[in-house]
């Protein structure tokens, strides 16, 4: 089997999709998973006000929409999460995607303070972190404090991993990859767009250039210059298109180089590494 097939197949990517469909099989693997753990009533998620966040918030509530109704019990909750870095540059943004989603609940958990906190624990222990890995710190913190929310609330981390950020690794190690339950998994971007227009999002939420915006040296850096392809070719490849062999060779080369991060910790028994 060649690359492209193999990273499709372990992706569950498809060339197409019927929008409806995949809202509904969302919703309902979001409501299973929720009934089959009882003591489970909230899903928690981190709104950044990009189109994934946006797109998998909605989602989540509409199931604790209909398992409310369904149920009678008022203790399911989906929690909106704000985990802005001082002040975000985006927040309109940020506002504008919450009134979209009609969250139960939102909380806002301003992150600066404890990532500067855990950036001076190491400098006093000889380790200066540099920009980029400050990005990480910042995408650990909004880990952390979903979880422990999640903790106190009888809940889950929801988590925004679809099949073109997947593909690239384009997450962070225990950041915004350490979630519990990825109601998009599957997707590419532009079938994320195609549920956000499907479930009446205002056009600017999914439009928009699509940042991590972690690094404060590039501050709101555009993903497609970050990864050196645009998500347009990176969806080509995903639904088995045939696209330009160097851009074919740099998403393949981030897919096997970030192998590491779409898997439990390496154990003797793993042997991927050695190809």
């Amino acid at each position: 089997m060649a690359l492209q097939q193999e990273i499709i197949k372990a992706l569950g990517a498809s060339p197409q999709i019927d929008a409806q469909h995949e809202i509904r099989r969302s919703i309902d693997f979001l409501k299973s998973y929720l009934q089959a753990h009882p003591f489970l009533k909230t899903l928690v998620l981190g709104i950044s006000g990009g189109q994934d966040s946006t797109l998998t918030g909605k989602l989540c509530q509409l199931a604790i929409n209909e398992l409310r109704d369904e149920t009678g019990d008022d203790a399911y909750q989906f929690i909106a999460v704000r985990l802005p870095f001082g002040v975000q540059a985006d927040e309109q943004d940020c506002q504008d995607a919450i009134a979209f989603i009609q969250p139960n609940r939102v909380l806002t958990v301003n992150i600066k303070e404890s990532v500067l906190a855990s950036e001076k624990a190491l400098r006093e222990a000889g380790i200066e972190v540099s920009d980029f890995v400050r990005g990480n710190e910042k995408a650990r913190e909004r880990m952390k404090a979903q979880y422990s929310i999640a903790s106190m609330t009888s809940g889950v981390v929801a988590g925004t991993d679809h099949a073109a950020e997947a593909i690239t690794g384009f997450f962070t190690k225990y950041g915004d990859g350490g979630t519990d339950i990825n109601p998009i998994y599957r997707l590419n971007k532009r079938q994320g767009k195609q549920l956000l227009k499907a479930l009446g999002c205002p056009e600017h939420l999914y439009l928009k250039v699509p940042t991590a915006d972690l690094e404060d040296d590039r501050p709101a850096l555009a993903d497609e210059v970050a990864l050196g392809v645009t998500y347009d070719q990176i969806d080509d490849y995903l639904e088995g298109k045939t696209i330009d062999p160097a851009t074919a060779a740099i998403i393949e080369g981030w897919y096997q180089k970030t192998e590491h991060k779409r898997r439990p910790p390496i154990t003797v028994f793993d042997d991927f590494w050695k190809k």
